[in-house]
């Protein structure tokens, strides 16, 4: 039997909002836990689209590879959130591979599993709808800062999208708490680890952030905000 909790945990997923608690308990009980350590995958970039996640602990970074082999961080990932729906919208294979930032656990159905439930159930399928339309909006605004912001803006928005998702407060400020790297915020960026690498460290010197090995953190969040959304330097 399902535990009452893990079926409220799952009904605070986007993808499961307003269903009914036996409808929600029915579909918990078609998935199966699957545990794994950092640096792990639980899926490959053009492997069978086998299978859906809902991750329940831990960070998993959504990447991509471009036609020079360069890896692409496109999202990251945090408790609570749904990846790997490819198979259930019909494509084949994963156009993107999930691989654990940190130690994670995930809940994993098989695609046709959550194909039947999107055909079955009209309030998922209307979420999944409004999933799909909002990605599409944030993948537009990112293609567009992408082709028309300086890059520092790019940077500091994306560490302040970093702390949105995964900030907590420390002695000395928000730190993100999850390890990221430099080479993983110039993938994000859409630029190179000496750019990336450069701005930290101008930014470290007038002491807006503090980076060390895999952490960072903001200890002048209002400074980065301003970088972010080119506001004149006081």
């Amino acid at each position: 039997m399902t535990p009452p909790d893990e079926t409220r945990q799952l009904g605070q997923v986007p993808l499961f909002h307003g269903l009914a608690a036996d409808v929600l308990a029915r579909i918990r009980a078609q998935a199966h836990s699957k545990a794994i350590g950092a640096g792990v995958a639980f899926f490959s970039e053009g492997e069978d689209a086998e299978a859906f996640f809902v991750l329940i602990s831990g960070r998993v970074k959504l990447t991509q590879l471009t036609p020079e082999g360069h890896q692409v961080v496109l999202r990251i990932v945090g408790a609570g959130e749904a990846f790997g729906g490819a198979g259930a919208f019909g494509d084949l294979t994963y156009p993107i591979g999930a691989e654990a930032v940190e130690p994670a656990v995930a809940l994993v159905w098989t695609s046709s599993a959550i194909r039947q439930v999107l055909e079955t159930e009209s309030r998922v399928a209307l979420n999944a709808l409004q999933f799909v339309s909002s990605r599409y909006h944030d993948l537009q605004r990112r293609y567009r800062q992408l082709m028309t912001e300086r890059v520092e803006r790019r940077v500091a928005r994306a560490l302040l999208r970093l702390v949105r998702e995964a900030g907590r407060r420390v002695d000395a400020g928000v730190e993100i708490d999850f390890p990221v790297s430099r080479q993983d915020i110039a993938e994000m960026t859409g630029t190179t680890l000496y750019t990336v690498s450069r701005l930290l460290s101008s930014w470290e010197e007038r002491g807006i952030v503090h980076s060390g090995r895999q952490r960072i953190t903001l200890t002048k969040p209002h400074a980065l905000v301003a970088l972010a959304e080119d506001l004149p330097d006081r």
